[in-house]
């Protein structure tokens, strides 16, 4: 199933896709939170350095497969794959969007 996704958080899949740390944290605001597994990383370089360990930890893929509102969040849901315990499982990503960027992201099963 194909689903359209706001072009900051489309950009943000397809980086995630290819490992790249430092295209993730370019589709966030320079103040944003990530909230994932229990630790908020805030900031693009604490965002990147999160992304780097888990590219290089891991080995997954990412299929976004239904998107909802909930409130001011845009809520997708994913199927995660991959070498990481607990595989495979379907993840809700939480966003909330500054303009064109990435403010807040949680991350929960």
């Amino acid at each position: 199933m194909s689903i359209e996704l706001p072009k900051v958080i489309a950009a943000y899949f397809s980086a995630d896709k290819t490992g790249n740390a430092q295209a993730i944290s370019d589709c966030f605001t320079e103040d944003a939170t990530v909230l994932d597994e229990g630790n908020t990383y805030t900031g693009r370089d604490a965002i990147r350095q999160w992304m780097a360990n888990a590219s290089t930890q891991y080995t997954y893929t990412v299929e976004p497969f239904d998107i909802a509102q909930d409130g001011a969040r845009t809520v997708v849901t994913n199927h995660l794959v991959g070498n990481f315990p607990g595989s495979p499982v379907d993840l809700r990503y939480f966003f909330v969007l500054r303009g064109k960027k990435i403010a807040e992201l949680e991350i929960v099963p």
